[in-house]
């Protein structure tokens, strides 16, 4: 072999070495599973990263007692659920075993994490700061009724209340301002842009600076809203008493969009999820509707036996979803055809919390369910 052959043969060689280099994949960091908040994240969209595996099987039960009334929050191997027996529990991701509980009035609303405490409140009006590990009480807040879900904007903790207030405290649970209504607020605030953008039973749609405590602008949504809204972009999404789901351009002040429901008279209490392509959202006339982002036209719709105040989770391309008819679905996300039926053993009003693979649902029942691949 002359030389020439030689170097060329070895320059073959490294670029054959670095070609395999390059198609090898690149080593992906395992995520941590969480489910922080309500409805996923702080816009409250109802996205959740990953895939569901083929077919969801139980892998544990955790019965309290008394209902499951909203979703749980997930973290750390840990998730966190609270029941109207007055409880609230940690619970073992991995076994389903209790942790730890607290004692307080019924809890409704869907609880909240951050740095290593989780914020959740009753429907006695307290507010209450847990630490994680031990489920001790770092600080209590008092508003004058039922407390939603807390939402957060740097060390500021945001929660709204049946007193008509919209309260925001910092981290040490010390009021900083208070935004007041003229109506009941149910549900959680979505947040983003710097802006806390709040819906109740005044019918309006609020944008609130967080810094200031000021509101900068409202919509009129012409009906009482009894959810939580998403909020993707420059388009908020909200289903009102009114058998109405409306986008609202909220830097414009303006409404995009109004989608009716087929049946006069019934009221959306779900909460939507929402990506750029798709609005999913449950409503009381035994439907989950999936609705054009763009067009407000409808994309899908499909039928339970009941009716479907359970918030969608949007995960990969399918959604999950509770009905009053005690099963929870699995849908196709482009299609609405079903997936996945599966039965519970009560009627479910929370939202699902999707993480790992894993879909945690509670019933009215009193049962806390995982779900995933055996």
């Amino acid at each position: 072999m002359t030389p020439t052959f030689r170097l060329l043969a070895a320059s073959l060689t490294l670029v054959g070495a670095a070609l395999t280099l390059t198609a090898q994949p690149a080593p992906v960091a395992k995520e941590k599973a969480a489910w922080l908040l309500f409805h996923g994240n702080p816009r409250q969209t109802g996205v959740a990263s990953g895939k569901l595996p083929a077919k969801l099987d139980t892998l544990w039960t955790f019965k309290a007692g008394d209902a499951f009334e909203s979703s749980v929050a997930v973290a750390d191997g840990v998730v966190y659920a609270g029941s109207m027996d007055e409880h609230f529990y940690a619970i073992d991701l991995k076994t389903g075993k209790e942790k730890w509980k607290f004692k307080a009035g019924p809890f409704k609303a869907p609880p909240s994490l951050k740095g290593g405490f989780v914020y959740v409140g009753d429907l006695d009006g307290s507010l209450y700061c847990l630490d994680t590990a031990k489920g001790t009480k770092k600080w209590e807040f008092a508003t004058g009724a039922e407390v939603g879900g807390v939402n957060f904007q740097g060390s500021d903790v945001l929660v709204a209340s049946h007193d008509e207030n919209l309260y925001c405290l910092d981290k040490d649970g010390k009021q900083r301002w208070k935004f007041k209504t003229d109506g009941p607020i149910y549900g959680s605030v979505a947040i983003g842009d710097g802006k806390t953008f709040l819906v109740g039973c005044d019918s309006q749609m609020h944008v609130i600076d967080v810094a200031k405590g000021k509101e900068d602008s409202s919509v009129d949504l012409e009906g009482q809203s009894g959810a939580t809204a998403a909020v993707l972009g420059d388009r908020l999404y909200v289903g009102t008493m009114r058998n109405e789901v409306r986008a609202i351009d909220w830097k414009k002040g303006k409404v995009a969009w109004t989608y009716k429901g087929k049946r006069n008279g019934q009221a959306f209490f779900s909460s939507p999820a929402v990506t750029e392509k798709y609005v999913v959202i449950g409503g009381r006339d035994k439907q989950v509707h999936c609705i054009d982002p763009q067009t407000g036209t409808a994309v899908w719709t499909f039928a339970t036996g009941d009716r479907v105040d359970s918030s969608p989770v949007i995960v990969g391309d399918k959604v999950v979803v509770g009905s009053m008819d005690s099963n929870l679905y699995v849908l196709d996300l482009a299609k609405g055809t079903l997936v996945q039926k599966i039965p519970l053993d009560g009627a479910i009003t929370g939202s699902p919390a999707v993480v790992g693979g894993l879909v945690l649902i509670g019933t009215q029942k009193g049962t806390l369910y995982c779900l995933g691949k055996k």
